[in-house]
């Protein structure tokens, strides 16, 4: 099956894109997607999980919906699914 990932901010630097195309076995969780791309992008390695699970302050979306409100990285994927990843967000006025 073929996924759209999505990055953003740094992540987006990392990756070199904002979007990537991506073939996955079928049944393929968030969990196994996110562990791929640690595993492609040697910058991203320890960014996106820790201790097997989301790295705090991480957002991942599926098709719009975060993962934690669905099952989190046990969350399956589809054909044609888009995954998009926010890294930890900081910044504004003091």
């Amino acid at each position: 099956m073929q996924i759209t990932l999505k990055f953003f901010a740094t992540f987006r630097e990392i990756v070199g894109s904002k979007t990537i195309e991506r073939e996955f076995a079928d049944g393929t969780t968030v969990g196994e997607v996110l562990r791929g791309l640690e595993t492609e992008y040697e910058a991203l390695g320890g960014e996106l999980l820790v201790d097997g699970d989301l790295k705090p302050q991480i957002n991942v979306l599926k098709n719009g919906r975060e993962v934690l409100h669905i099952d989190g990285i046990d969350t399956s994927v589809d054909d044609g699914d888009t995954v998009s990843v926010f890294p930890p967000v900081a910044g504004g006025i003091e």
